[in-house]
């Protein structure tokens, strides 16, 4: 997956700097030289590909609040 910002785009850059100096714990020289496309292959090492990252399906959502119910679940919802 090609990362590919619309011109004007947002980049969150509070969260870009954490998740480059905190958990992969660049020097800020280091972190400051990539490109974002470099940082995101860098996301893939950590936390697997991009399709990866992805909220659940509401399918999927739906599954897995069956398979691992709240206390009372089925009377909340009513």
């Amino acid at each position: 997956m090609k990362l590919k910002l619309p011109k004007g785009a947002f980049v969150p850059w509070q969260e870009v700097m954490a998740f480059g100096l905190g958990v992969l714990r660049l020097s800020s020289d280091t972190f400051w030289a990539m490109t974002l496309r470099e940082l995101e292959a860098a996301a893939s090492g950590v936390f697997g590909p991009p399709s990866l990252w992805a909220a659940p399906t509401r399918r999927e959502f739906t599954a897995l609040m069956k398979a691992y119910p709240d206390a009372n679940y089925e009377e909340k919802m009513k």
